[in-house]
């Protein structure tokens, strides 16, 4: 299964969430030049498909880098997947725009991702908990990646 069939998957699994999470993490780094970007105020919102409109799942996060933010990938996984997804599987998700936030000009953005979900996607999607992971990348180089950045859970 592509990368981008399991992202679309999982993304449409959440049509049946029951809660969210916030969470601010520092997460794995990488780059040679960088301890990486932080992210913060991570969370995940839900809008539920009804029988005329479709829903949709949002994920916002903070993120900061002394070289500026360059972008913030998004994948929503099942706890149940095995493997979990790491940071190399994260260079085929899709990233969430990025706007400059604070004083502090493009050091710091205000990441938003969102997806459409459907009542059909909905239907298809596994019951529990769910994370959303998140890769954080820096105008420098430095990563940060994050499997387990917010948190949900699917009822049926």
């Amino acid at each position: 299964m592509s990368q981008r069939a399991v992202t679309i998957s999982a993304l449409a699994a959440a049509a049946l969430l029951a809660g969210a999470g916030a969470y601010a993490f520092a997460g794995e780094t990488g780059g040679s030049r960088s301890t990486g970007p932080e992210v913060t105020k991570a969370s995940v919102a839900y809008v539920a498909p009804t029988a005329d409109k479709d829903g949709s799942l949002t994920f916002t996060a903070e993120v900061s880098d002394d070289s500026g933010v360059r972008n913030l990938k998004v994948l929503a996984w099942p706890a149940s997947m095995t493997p979990a997804p790491d940071a190399d599987d994260m260079a085929h998700v899709e990233s969430a725009a990025c706007e400059p936030s604070g004083s502090s000009g493009d050091k710091a953005a205000l990441c938003t991702y969102t997806v459409k979900v459907t009542s059909a996607e909905a239907a298809e999607s596994p019951n529990g908990a769910w994370h959303v992971g998140v890769l954080a990348s820096a105008e420098d180089g430095g990563t940060t990646f994050a499997p387990k950045a917010a948190g949900f859970t699917v009822k049926g």
